[in-house]
């Protein structure tokens, strides 16, 4: 039985069916992303969303939907579904699903009377092109497909409205048509493995509504364009392909392209599988470079995601190579940043100043994996020059004070990942002292000297650095450790910030801390106390004033909760990082039944992904980006740690 299926009596029940997504990538930033039953309820959603180039590297939605019919002794049986002002659902093809599977590619079983019909759909890799393959299992009597495409040319993130600015111009190519509907935009081809006949009968279809951006109070109605239809006999036992490019394709080729790609694909059989394949739809590959996506539907490169999601998103899954690609680009963008303070055009963020701080702990879990030796070796001369930067007072917003920890401004301009904002003004004002900021500079320091000892050469930089940690050491505990046990989150001049917040817990999970192993227990019991959950680390405890759990509502009210207690799965990377490091291998056991608590995500939301932030009270829902790579990343790490504290254990204690 496949790992993700789903019967008919979910799938037929929109009120189940539609808050299931699914997400598919091409690895060069490109997507298809819709619900289950094929009914689009966000603006992102799309058949085929690229970026163009030219458009400043945004998504586009060109083929936002293709509703499938089915004719049978010249009845028709439309299998589409969409949701019109009112909240009318029309047609209604959802009724006609039978089966929803998504272990090698996503599988839909339609059933009508006697027709049997599947649908499976694939993404191209390094190409913007969607395959759906319709194979017809069963019929008795002749049958008729009918392919009418949804068309939509606009900015993920905008809507369209019925005009008549649109190009009408139809261009017949092989087995298909090509269309452009506005200037600026490529030409997207609609072909098939077999010759269609097309018949032209061009309509707006107005006032399309999608659900999820209704219920986060922005705009939510559009008008889509559909310049006609395709209508193709195909008889039981045969498949059809069909093709969504922005090349046009030789319809002979269509077959073999789609068994190449399958052959690609690691089944979706496993929890480890499913986030494995999640992984991987974050890689972005162009002509600038590789780089990592920070989510999706709306997800963009940011520095920050990159550093953090980069050991997970590749070490985690044994691809070492792209670990060494993304770090190549990222540490071009960083060095020339370091050098001139030239942002870059690609990377947004670069210049926020715990941006090195990241940097250094990625190259960390490197060494980690792949040993200090191969680390030195790619890594010891960016490490060097990320510490010494730091200690030469190089950022222009990370200063080194005298007691040795660092210092941000932050109360105008958010400067840490918790950054939501209010009219341009954060909503959490960190600044001054920030707890993680500087257990990551003591971590960098202690890290890179301990690289360089391998490095005779490094010597003289290597001393400075211990002196630096040795310094910073005792500030670190007095500043930050409190009488109750646990860490503040930041402390500016004689203002000490006392919210329970879980940046803690990044403190107390890092390879170095100038905790001693006592004072880290201690503080780990706080954050399991006020803070864990089956979904990861609370923002805010329920105990601290201003603490919203629910993720809902108008944008501003959402800016408002972001970082007051919903729940990110990403910090339960250092949780369990902490958690072991206190208990060693007994903790293993603890950790793993915690990791169970995401698998059930496997089949929610986004399914084979895990969500941007999820609420910070019981059932704890998905909210945000339906897929989100720094959760992906540090869940995987954290998998691969126990995979490898538990080898290592049974290696040494044979029976």
């Amino acid at each position: 039985m496949s790992y993700l299926k789903f019967d008919k009596n979910l799938l037929i029940n929109l009120e189940q069916s539609l808050p299931k997504e699914m997400l598919r990538t091409n690895f060069a930033g490109a997507y298809h992303c819709t619900t289950l039953v094929g009914c689009n309820t966000r603006k992102q959603h799309g058949l085929l969303v690229i970026p163009i180039p030219e458009m400043g590297n945004k998504p586009h939605v060109l083929l936002s939907s293709l509703d499938e019919t089915v004719i049978q002794h010249g009845a028709p049986f439309n299998l589409g579904i969409h949701r019109y002002q009112g909240g009318v659902y029309n047609p209604n093809g959802h009724k006609y699903i039978r089966e929803f599977d998504c272990e090698n590619v996503p599988r839909m079983t339609y059933r009508v009377g006697g027709v049997v019909l599947t649908k499976e759909k694939i993404f191209i890799s390094q190409e913007n092109r969607l395959l759906i393959r319709y194979t017809l299992v069963d019929a008795h009597s002749a049958t008729t497909l009918q392919f009418r495409p949804f068309l939509a040319f606009r900015e993920s993130n905008s809507l369209c409205m019925a005009n008549d600015a649109i190009n009408r111009e139809i261009v017949p190519v092989d087995n298909g048509i090509g269309t452009c509907l506005y200037p600026g935009y490529p030409t997207l081809y609609m072909q098939f493995s077999r010759k269609p006949e097309w018949v032209t009968e061009p309509n707006w279809y107005n006032n399309i509504e999608y659900v999820k951006d209704l219920e986060r109070g922005v705009p939510y109605t559009e008008d889509l364009w559909v310049p006609g239809y395709f209508q193709i006999p195909i008889k039981k036992g045969e498949s059809i392909i069909f093709s969504a490019g922005v090349e046009p394709v030789s319809p002979r080729s269509l077959a073999k392209i789609y068994e190449k790609e399958i052959v690609n694909r690691t089944p979706r059989s496993s929890f480890f599988n499913c986030l494995k394949n999640a992984a991987k739809q974050f890689y972005l590959t162009d002509k600038d470079g590789h780089f990592i996506i920070s989510g999706y539907p709306w997800g963009v490169v940011l520095a920050r995601n990159t550093m953090m999601a980069l050991p997970g998103l590749t070490l985690a899954i044994n691809h070492r190579e792209d670990f060494e690609l993304i770090m190549a680009t990222a540490a071009e963008a960083l060095r020339k940043f370091m050098a001139t303070g030239e942002l870059s055009p690609r990377i947004g963020g670069i210049d926020l100043p715990d941006i090195p701080l990241w940097c250094v702990w990625a190259l960390q879990q490197y060494a980690k994996s792949q040993g200090d030796e191969a680390a030195r070796k790619l890594y010891m001369g960016l490490t060097a020059d990320i510490v010494d930067y730091i200690l030469d007072n190089g950022h222009p917003n990370l200063r080194l004070d005298e007691n040795g920890l660092v210092s941000t401004l932050g109360a105008t301009s958010p400067v840490s990942w918790m950054n939501s904002t209010i009219n341009g003004r954060p909503v959490i004002p960190r600044t001054g002292y920030l707890v993680e900021f500087n257990a990551l500079w003591y971590n960098a320091l202690r890290f890179a000297a301990a690289l360089a000892e391998g490095a005779p050469e490094m010597a003289e930089r290597a001393a400075r650095w211990t002196a630096a940690a040795d310094k910073m050491a005792k500030p670190f505990v007095d500043t930050f450790l409190n009488d109750s046990g646990y860490l503040y989150d930041y402390v500016n001049g004689n203002y000490s910030d006392l919210q329970v917040r879980p940046n803690m817990a990044v403190a107390i999970g890092l390879d170095y801390s100038p905790l001693d192993r006592r004072q880290r227990k201690g503080v780990l019991d706080f954050v399991t106390r006020e803070l864990l959950t089956p979904k990861g680390l609370r923002t805010l405890s329920p105990k601290s004033y201003g603490y919203r759990p629910f993720y809902l509502g108008s944008p501003e009210e959402r800016e408002l909760a972001l970082h007051q207690g919903p729940v990110r799965p990403w910090l339960m990377g250092f949780y369990a990082e902490a958690y072991l490091r206190v208990f060693g291998v007994s903790g293993v056991s603890y950790i793993d039944r915690m990791l169970i608590g995401f698998e059930d995500d496997m089949t929610q939301g986004c399914i084979g992904s895990l969500s941007q932030l999820y609420d910070g009270n019981p059932p704890f829902m998905g909210r945000g980006a339906i897929s989100h790579a720094t959760n992906v990343a540090e869940v995987l790490r954290t998998t691969a740690t126990i995979k490898r504290l538990t080898k290592d254990y049974f290696a040494s204690n044979p029976k």
